[in-house]
């Protein structure tokens, strides 16, 4: 039997890193969904203030089975 692969959008944010964005944005997700299997990130952003990154955000896609 093939598998079949559900893909959600999701937004989240760090304080400290893009990659502490995408693992925050897993925690999150698997909360609700069983089966991550892969996030793709689809757009990195940062908000600026005084000349320093305040919060990076990134835009991505989680992909999970369905059973």
């Amino acid at each position: 039997m093939s598998k079949v692969v559900k893909v959600i959008e999701v937004l989240a944010q760090s304080d400290k890193s893009w990659e502490d964005a995408a693992a925050k944005a897993v925690k999150a997700a698997s909360k609700s969904i069983k089966g991550i299997k892969s996030i793709y990130i689809v757009d990195m952003s940062a908000k600026v203030d005084n000349d320093k990154i305040v919060k990076y955000r990134i835009n991505a896609k989680i992909s999970f089975l369905i059973k």
